[in-house]
């Protein structure tokens, strides 16, 4: 072989070296950027499940504010001590109250403590429950006086993520509260939390009723004194075995984005449509308690009041 022959041989041999490692190190970058590719699609699958598992496991919505201190002190103070006038002024409330308490028909006496019993049965998420409260403790108030309220909201959603009807509604426990009245028993049974569980989906217990309570509500929170779909509402009422409220009395939308400071101050204020609807409620049940009473003591039982109870 000639030195051209051979010269061209090598050179063709070095031109075929250089493709195949031209050709290896492209090969080597596509691998490289595979390997890259894949590292970023595993970062991003692990932060999308991150994200995923994250958000169906955080806990359902509910609200920590609560008032405390003085504030608590002063919402207090106004809640439980709304004049007599302002509530004679409301009277039946100017068609705010939906329902009013209904006779029980051959109950037996329902009493505690020697004195005649009124047995509340509710829930801390309920928003029904949660404006029934605030009547409740107007009522109650004239009769006696509490202690150990506290400041709660209903519940926003449950724990499998379902919007609660009038979510975040303000209103109070009687979970850790007391009652002190020389005139009748207070009775409340507040079931569950308004913090949900995600693992079940339901409310944490708080409060389990007595077999005695349990028997009441599954006799008299049935049919023919509510609806038979409706049996088993809350919240549940036993004013001494004379007359029974289930459900709220009135839209619990009334107290829809209002503070508890708001709330009570509105209640002295018989024009204010938290006054018609609170105090008109409270009224229909001071009448059911003086029917308990027997018209006990006179500065409760006022002649308005005693002209409600004929329509009891």
């Amino acid at each position: 072989m000639g030195k051209a022959s051979r010269t061209k041989v090598e050179s063709s041999r070095r031109e075929k070296i250089a493709a195949q490692r031209a050709a290896e190190r492209r090969s080597e970058q596509r691998r490289r950027i595979l390997i890259a590719g894949g590292s970023v699609l595993v970062i991003i699958v692990v932060v999308v499940a991150f994200i995923v598992i994250k958000a169906n496991s955080k806990p359902a919505k509910t609200s920590s504010s609560a008032l405390s201190g003085s504030s608590l002190s002063q919402t207090v103070s106004k809640l439980t001590s709304v004049p007599a006038s302002t509530l004679d002024s409301v009277g039946k409330g100017g068609g705010a109250v939906t329902a009013i308490p209904q006779p029980v028909k051959s109950p037996p006496s329902l009493t505690a403590n020697g004195k005649p019993e009124m047995l509340y049965m509710g829930a801390e998420y309920c928003p029904y429950c949660a404006a029934e409260r605030w009547a409740m403790i107007v009522a109650l108030s004239r009769f006696g006086s509490f202690t150990g309220l506290q400041t709660i909201h209903s519940a926003v959603e449950n724990g499998a993520g379902e919007k609660e009807p009038y979510g975040n509604t303000p209103t109070w426990t009687f979970a850790k509260s007391t009652y002190t009245s020389q005139y009748l028993t207070f009775t409340p049974v507040e079931e569950f939390t308004n913090i949900p569980d995600t693992s079940t989906g339901e409310y944490t217990t708080l409060q389990t009723p007595t077999s005695a309570q349990q028997a009441i509500i599954t006799k008299y929170d049935a049919a023919p004194y509510v609806a038979a779909a409706d049996a088993g509402s809350i919240p549940f009422i036993d004013y001494g075995g004379k007359y029974l409220t289930v459900g709220a009395s009135y839209n619990p939308g009334v107290l829809a984005g209002l503070s508890w400071s708001t709330v009570a101050a509105d209640l002295s204020n018989p024009s204010s449509g938290v006054a018609k609807a609170v105090d008109g409620t409270a009224n229909y049940m001071t009448a059911a308690i003086c029917k308990m009473t027997g018209n006990q003591p006179a500065s409760a039982c006022t002649s308005t009041v005693q002209s409600l109870e004929a329509s009891l």
